[in-house]
């Protein structure tokens, strides 16, 4: 799903710009349309529909195809609907759904209710099919027939407060572990739920789910209370020995310190690591402030100077350049038609590896000028951000970054900014591309595997010796230098404008030892905090 965007020019200020602001939704299960605007005087359409036939019609349909949002418009309690369609259906993972209509009473003239029953059948398994009798009530609202809402919609026993889960053993049992063994996720009396304390809360989805459509000759659908308690068992059987559980890359450590790490924060943030070796997503965290799509995994964002890892591989190996050659770095610089300023400083005659650790915009507005059009997006072909992976239970985008259209864009593109996106998990990419030497495959999974939809080779070893050494210099002498509290870390800072320039988004992506990771602070206006997000995480490993 590709977010949206939107351009303008800031002139004057800390940068000259051309910025993309992301807004990365991940609607899981919704439909429905966003209602056409209108001249004159504006009318609110309210939901339901003409006829108590419609109304059930619709309502039923939506449910079939998996639009959750669509099927609450039109009962008459669209949060409480809306919310239990779409959870009820990521819990109970189904392979297909049929809702059909079996009886619907007449209305009599004048009436304002009305019922009838209609059939659910859930395709949980191959073989497995679920099927049992609604009933149902119509009531009509400022003239339009809408569906009561009731947990009983979903089944008949179900009441007010109740749930319904998957179990698939009689005992709590082990059913994702993390890559040393330590349990994620259990499954039981109770269903399939996170462990105590639930560390991974943006995949409890992607873990839960995995687990239900991996579960064995133990499948069943029970309903439980409010504290997780089964009250009946609607379907199937459990088994009485639990299966060999799932083994997700996750790290449990690495999990809960990202995630400490985030929460702490105020504002929205989110943090991705992966191990430069294996690929191992170990860690992917985003808090409250952030909301629950999971924009660490997908949200596209201008990457702001953190772009300037990939600037550098192309300088280095397009146009000959090492970490010690001559550069220039002015206070502001007219480069093409574009004036550039840094952040309030200027370095004059200095070396890359210089201009690097303090993020001189000047300096790589015109290193990237000097390359072809699409130079840029050779290296950023190499650092993995143009790659597509489709990593079972997760939706993800690593980036895009594609030719400049002209050379203001491509001035622009050489900071980070132009048409130039990245996600966090791409951010972490780019890092252990840079740590390692070698294409990444990022998994979640050791046990399900990552199919290569564009893959990617990485620059040349000489190459990215040279990008370690300005990686190395930003921390120990550049604008991550409190990251120097956790050790020997290699990054990069960022700060991408957007909008009409009054705000920012701060990054900070790196690598330390065997762990890459990518911070992104939406709104922080400083790459500041997200070093010192990054620190406090690489300090609890």
């Amino acid at each position: 799903m590709s977010p949206g965007k939107r351009r303008g020019i800031l002139i004057g200020g800390a940068l000259l710009v051309v910025v993309t602001v992301v807004a990365a939704f991940f609607l899981l299960n919704s439909g429905g349309s966003t209602p056409e605007a209108a001249t004159g005087e504006t009318t609110v359409e309210r939901p339901g529909a003409i006829d108590p036939n419609s109304a059930i019609t619709e309502y039923l349909q939506d449910l079939s195809e998996n639009n959750p949002d669509a099927a609450a418009r039109l009962t008459d309690d669209n949060a409480a609907a809306a919310v239990t369609l779409r959870t009820t259906r990521n819990t109970l993972n189904p392979k297909s759904v049929a809702a059909k209509l079996t009886v619907l009473q007449p209305a009599p003239a004048g009436a304002k209710q009305t019922g009838g029953t209609f059939s659910m059948a859930w395709t949980l398994k191959p073989g497995e099919v679920w099927t049992y009798d609604v009933p149902f009530e119509l009531v009509l609202n400022d003239g339009k027939w809408l569906v009561h809402w009731a947990p009983s919609l979903l089944h008949p026993k179900l009441e007010a407060g109740q749930r319904l889960v998957v179990s698939t053993a009689a005992q709590d049992t082990v059913a994702v572990a993390d890559r040393d063994g330590k349990p994620l996720v259990v499954r039981g009396a109770g269903g399939v739920r996170p462990v105590d304390g639930n560390p991974a809360p943006l995949l409890r989805s992607a873990l839960t789910g995995q687990v239900t459509a991996a579960a064995g000759a133990g499948f069943a659908v029970e309903r439980v209370d409010a504290a997780g308690k089964s009250v009946e068992r609607l379907f199937g059987k459990v088994a009485e020995d639990g299966a060999k559980p799932l083994v997700t890359s996750l790290s449990l450590g690495a999990q809960k310190a990202a995630q400490a790490a985030v929460d702490g924060y105020q504002g929205s943030a989110m943090l991705v690591a992966l191990d430069t070796g294996s690929g191992d997503i170990l860690a992917v965290a985003q808090n409250a402030a952030a909301g629950d799509a999971p924009k660490a995994l997908n949200g596209l964002y201008e990457p702001g100077s953190s772009f300037k890892i990939a600037t550098s591989v192309a300088a280095v190996q397009q146009s000959g350049l090492t970490a010690t050659s001559p550069v220039d770095c002015p206070g502001v610089a007219t480069i093409g038609t574009r004036t550039v300023k840094n952040e309030g400083f200027e370095l004059g005659a200095t070396t890359l590896q210089t201009a690097f650790a303090r993020s001189c915009n000047t300096t790589f507005g015109q290193l990237a000028l000097a390359l072809p059009a699409d130079g840029l997006k050779k290296a950023a072909d190499e650092l993995g951000l143009n790659a597509d992976f489709e990593i079972p239970g997760i939706n993800t985008e690593l980036g895009k970054v594609e030719p400049a259209a002209s050379k203001d864009e491509q001035v622009e593109d050489g900071f980070g900014q132009g048409r130039i996106q990245a996600s966090a998990l791409g951010g972490a990419l780019m890092a252990a591309t840079v740590a390692g030497g070698k294409a990444i495959t990022p998994r979640l999974w050791h046990d399900l595997e990552t199919t290569v939809v564009k893959g990617y080779s990485p620059p040349p070893s000489s190459v990215l010796a040279e990008v370690r050494k300005l990686m190395r210099a930003v921390v120990t002498s550049g604008t991550g230098h409190a990251a120097a509290a956790a050790g020997n870390v290699f990054g990069k800072t960022g700060t991408a404008q957007f909008g009409d320039g009054s705000n920012a988004t701060g990054w900070f992506v790196g690598y330390r030892d065997k762990v890459a990771f990518a911070v992104v602070l939406e709104n922080s206006n400083d790459s500041g905090p997200a070093v010192q997000l990054a620190t406090k995480f690489l300090k609890a490993l």
